[in-house]
């Protein structure tokens, strides 16, 4: 049996200036520290799954720059398969994140440049490789239409199929009935459902709802509350833990759907899963920063051997 992961998703380069303020128009200031790394949900999570564990290959566009040769330095150390559309036409993309010192608050914007040109017949073309996997995972930062013909493709050769919808978007039923699992953190399923998720009621309100428009099953995830798996009328909570103080919640939900993918992919139960992937998760917000925070196998199974 197939152990593979395929991601459909994107990656970008964060820089991050922390500064006092931003500047006016015409204005330069100085700036109190930068740093750059990688980011974009489906290179994260990909990351996420192949240190803990997983055979992972990601579907993805670059530009022909020197944050492509980020991303393929990234996902070569973290042993991720890059399956990707060269693009001499466009750039790979990139975030400028801007941190207000006193306050920690952010203003970003975000140039996807090649991600933004992810397209059916890119998805197509893999068309074999998603066939073959055990589960195939997207997100929402790539054109709709890619992400739809890939949840299709999996969906029409019997491969599990995961949709973190994030960031937030109008999905049709049409897309939702393809997922067999959906992740959406609270605001995200509030986008989806109308349902404001304050408590685990309400979370277990979303989750029906989604399953009322396709899904086959909903795992909300409800930050330091855990996660919520519901389907059938049924729930699971599995709480959240961390091996230390929580220093950085980036990544936490990009580390939680790929550790989620490892386990599903390797045959664990939907609650063995479900640990792992809180395990995972917990992990990374003891460290800083995104892809970079991602555990190791042994890692995970040592913390929830101690759990």
């Amino acid at each position: 049996m197939s152990q593979k992961i395929v991601v459909l998703g994107i990656f970008v380069a964060d820089a991050a200036y922390r500064a006092e303020r931003l500047p006016r128009l015409g204005e330069t200031i100085l700036g109190q520290h930068f740093m750059l790394g990688p980011g974009g949900k489906g290179s994260n999570q990909s990351v996420a799954a192949a240190r803990a564990g997983g055979d992972v290959h990601i579907i993805t566009r670059l530009g022909q720059d020197a944050f492509a040769a980020m991303a393929r330095d990234l996902w070569r150390d973290a042993g991720v398969v890059p399956e990707v559309t060269e693009d001499p036409d466009s750039y790979t993309g990139s975030a400028f994140i801007f941190l207000e010192a006193a306050t920690g608050q952010n203003a970003i914007i975000v140039a996807q440049g090649a991600a933004a040109r992810i397209s059916v017949a890119d998805v197509a073309a893999r068309r074999p490789l998603i066939e073959g996997a055990a589960l195939f995972m997207t997100q929402l930062e790539q054109p709709l239409d890619a992400a739809q013909h890939g949840l299709q493709i999996a969906r029409g050769a019997g491969v599990r199929t995961i949709l973190n919808p994030a960031p937030a978007a109008a999905l049709t039923d049409d897309m939702l009935s393809l997922c067999d699992l959906i992740t959406p953190n609270e605001s995200e399923a509030e986008g989806l459902t109308g349902v404001t998720v304050t408590s685990f009621a309400d979370a277990e309100a979303a989750a029906d709802r989604l399953i009322e428009r396709g899904v086959g099953a909903a795992i909300i995830t409800l930050g330091s509350k855990g996660v919520l798996y519901r389907k059938d009328g049924q729930s699971l909570h599995v709480p959240a833990r961390a091996p230390g103080p929580v220093v950085d919640t980036t990544g936490a939900g990009d580390a939680f759907n790929g550790g989620l993918a490892v386990a599903l992919s390797q045959g664990a139960s939907i609650q063995e899963a479900l640990n792992f992937g809180v395990a995972v998760a917990g992990i990374s917000v003891t460290r800083h920063g995104a892809a970079s925070s991602m555990p190791a196998r042994a890692e995970v199974d040592a913390f929830l051997r101690g759990h």
